[in-house]
């Protein structure tokens, strides 16, 4: 069972231990001692990885997807692939308003809208946040990895969220060629036709490392 309160000592403890394990090594550990783990995918290009390894050591961990609207339809037809060949006990979070409605009252989501912020909040902060209290995890694994944005750099393989959730990035020392490796070796599919609208630009955080 999940320890209700992890120190920094103890996740720093937990990064120097699993450092060069395997992302599945990981994932067995995090299993083993979480009864509520929790799996958040925004179905990217390398989102197959992460949900594959977790699926080998507990068939039916929860899945949650925050469908923002603006995915392109190889991002659909990538995350249908997924939900069906490797069975997801997947849960879909959309906002609470249309995209159209979204798109008449606030505008295009481009870093020069003024309403960017409450945008994200409207896309993606908020459904996050609604999966959240509908599940209470003990565990949020997530596919975050270092070298994707100046906060990611911060993090560790574990690292507490902002709501003292224990979050685990089982791939978060791969590169992109060691993610395309991995992807390669194990069969599984690579999706780059995507789009997430609140990061707009790659490098750009998409929001709910920070609210979460």
């Amino acid at each position: 069972m999940v320890k209700e309160n992890f120190s920094i000592q103890d996740i720093e403890t937990l990064n120097k231990e699993y450092r060069n394990k395997s992302p599945l090594e990981v994932i067995s550990f995090v299993m083993s001692i979480s009864e509520r783990p929790l799996i958040s995918t925004s179905f990217g290009a390398y989102s197959a990885a992460l949900l594959a390894e977790c699926v080998k050591v507990k068939k039916d961990i929860q899945v949650i997807w925050c469908d923002t609207g603006y995915n392109t339809d190889a991002t659909y037809t990538h995350a249908n692939f997924l939900i069906d060949t490797l069975k997801l006990s997947i849960d879909i979070f959309t906002p609470k308003l249309t995209t159209a409605f979204i798109k008449n009252r606030i505008g295009e989501p481009n870093l020069d809208n003024p309403n960017h912020e409450l945008f994200s909040d409207i896309v993606k902060i908020e459904p996050f946040s609604r999966a959240f209290n509908k599940y209470n995890p003990d565990v949020w694994l997530t596919n975050i990895r270092k070298n994707q944005t100046s906060l990611r750099e911060t993090l560790d393989i574990f690292s507490l969220s902002c709501n003292g959730n224990l979050k685990i990035a089982p791939f978060y020392y791969f590169s992109d060629q060691e993610m395309l490796q991995f992807l390669k070796e194990n069969n599984l599919p690579v999706e780059f036709d995507y789009y997430d609208p609140v990061k707009a630009l790659e490098n750009r955080e998409c929001g709910i490392h920070f609210s979460n």
